[in-house]
């Protein structure tokens, strides 16, 4: 094992002759969460992922030796995609060539990698996944020391490299690869560890979808060795079957199965394990506002809730009133976790998440994690003694409308005036009692065109012709 690092510092900054410093801070690789696109397509080629393993590998060993007495060392975990063999094998010589030593756990969820990288004490972590994407996409995402998602400015220090030459250690300071044979299960026994001593699952049927990803051998074994009696679906990856019907992005596959298997509750997870949606015993799904909801509540009602709670602007507007009322602030962050994790981080706030399924429990861990907040959620019904529907009761969700409207890189929708007359028409149709908001995918090639409105039908009606105005304006560019 590497040598110990006391409280798993974040990164230092190093200085790196790897070209001239920009005056900005751009990135051409990294999106919202790492770097994704379609396996063979760049950025996700074996050569340009081994570029991107040796301009990570040299960023974390001058790390490393800014700090006396450590070894540069990583973990790279990964999700089932058949494409997770060759990335591996593409980062692993990189971070070599870098010096730095590779921990392998083979498949494991996202946060299992940053709960293994802190308590490991390595200088970062690495999950090869493309989350909720199909099986032919694939992406690389990083943890730091302390588990948290990498800063810009470290992202940034190693896009500095991606496109420079590459070179190697002396051999005698090559990085070493070492397989870590108990990754599932210390992860395991740490999702067991967020959940009260004094209580358990018994009497409770679950079924526990694992999309076919990385949480297949990991989820049901929490559930049951919890107590309870476990329906697993969704587990069995062959590479290619990744989210194909199942998880957290297709819950009417968890709808079926409750209902079909009389269970009590439903428990969805995505392909690499950091999503959440629930299901109750007659099938009605709770996504990840109704759910961060019944935790907050549990929280306050315990007295430990520090401050408020973190959404974004995708967060429902019926969840923000709810929370109101409780006298809970909700703040908004831009989407994807990592926003929502930096304002959890400046204002001392416990609880955060996301309408997709990302929450956030930071008592609890660093970053998003599904098996732990349906932990959070099952404590506050098993406390309580009540039911997802009587928990949510007093918060109904206005109805959404989201459109996914595929665009071309450098489309520039914000100056089209066909769209934002479109926007325009339906912010007046709703007449202050809803919202309309569009913005790019950090990871896909999409416009995301959401409106929400106290009726369906307007919701609809009004994503729609913006939809269409975004297509119309995309053929006339």
């Amino acid at each position: 094992m590497p040598a110990a690092q006391a409280d798993a510092p974040e990164f230092i900054i190093p200085a790196l002759d790897i070209g001239d410093e920009p005056t900005t801070m751009t990135k051409n690789y990294f999106g919202t969460d790492g770097v994704r696109g379609r396996v063979g397509e760049s950025p996700i080629t074996p050569e340009l992922v081994l570029r991107l393993g040796y301009a990570a590998g040299r960023v974390f060993a001058a790390e490393s030796a800014a700090r006396p007495g450590t070894t540069p060392a990583v973990l790279i975990g990964k999700d089932t995609r058949i494409s997770g063999y060759l990335l591996e094998a593409a980062l692993e010589a990189g971070l070599s060539a870098a010096g730095v030593d590779v921990y392998l756990s083979g498949p494991l969820p996202t946060p299992g990698v940053a709960y293994l990288t802190r308590a490991l004490r390595l200088s970062a972590g690495i999950v090869i996944s493309a989350s909720h994407n199909p099986f032919e996409d694939n992406g690389i995402k990083f943890f730091s020391a302390g588990g948290s998602k990498l800063p810009d400015a470290v992202e940034h220090a190693i896009e500095q490299g991606i496109d420079g030459p590459i070179t190697c250690v002396k051999s005698a300071e090559l990085g070493k690869a070492f397989r870590v044979n108990d990754a599932a299960g210390r992860y395991i026994e740490f999702c067991k560890g967020t959940f009260p001593n004094d209580l358990d699952l018994k009497g409770l049927k679950i079924v526990v979808d694992c999309a076919h990803g990385a949480g297949y051998h990991v989820a049901p074994p929490v559930f049951h060795e919890l107590g309870a009696e476990v329906v697993a679906i969704g587990n069995e990856p062959d590479g290619l079957n990744i989210n194909a019907g199942v998880g957290a992005t297709h819950p009417k596959h968890l709808q079926a199965a409750v209902l079909e298997h009389g269970a009590d509750l439903g428990v969805a997870l995505d392909g690499d394990g950091d999503r959440l949606m629930m299901a109750d015993a007659a099938g009605r799904i709770y996504d990840g506002d109704q759910l961060l909801y019944v935790i907050a509540l549990d929280y306050w009602r315990r007295g430990a809730t520090a401050g408020g709670v973190v959404g974004t602007l995708m967060s429902n507007l019926g969840f923000e009133q709810a929370l109101d009322r409780r006298g809970i602030p909700l703040q908004r962050s831009a989407v994807g976790d990592r926003y929502v994790l930096e304002m959890m981080k400046d204002k001392g706030w416990m609880l955060g998440g996301e309408n997709s399924g990302h929450i956030i429990c930071l008592d609890k861990h660093t970053t998003g994690d599904a098996i732990v907040a349906a932990l959070a959620v099952i404590r506050a019904l098993r406390e309580q003694q009540t039911t997802l529907a009587a928990a949510t009761a007093d918060a109904p969700l206005f109805p959404q409308r989201l459109i996914n409207v595929p665009i071309r890189r450098g489309f520039d929708w914000r100056g089209s005036d066909g769209i934002r007359r479109a926007e325009r028409e339906a912010m007046a149709s709703l007449d202050g009692s809803g919202r309309v908001l569009l913005r790019p995918s950090g990871t896909e090639p999409v416009l995301r065109v959401m409106v929400e409105a106290r009726e369906a039908a307007a919701a609809d009606r009004c994503a729609r012709g913006i939809a269409a105005a975004v297509s119309e304006a995309l053929n006339a560019a």
